[in-house]
């Protein structure tokens, strides 16, 4: 199974981001686990300087922004 992070203090984009996220999942079909991650360590571990951070399966795919249904799909895809 994919595991998807969204990375983030739980700000208005955060949540933004989280919701853009499981529209992208279930347009690709795709099994996925979305996990919110709110620890500061943990994000920054993932050397994510700006919020919201996304990352799937392991590899940071966007930090600072919140990118498209259609961009997280790809990404999703991808992966």
């Amino acid at each position: 199974m994919l595991e998807i992070k969204v990375l983030g203090p739980g700000c208005a984009n955060c949540r933004k981001l989280e919701e853009l996220v499981r529209e992208a999942v279930a347009a690709t079909g795709r099994e996925a686990e979305i996990l919110k991650v709110t620890d500061m360590d943990e994000i920054l571990a993932h050397d994510v300087l700006k919020t919201p951070g996304l990352v799937i399966g392991g590899k940071l795919v966007s930090s600072g922004r919140i990118p498209t249904t259609a961009t997280i799909a790809e990404w999703i895809r991808a992966a």
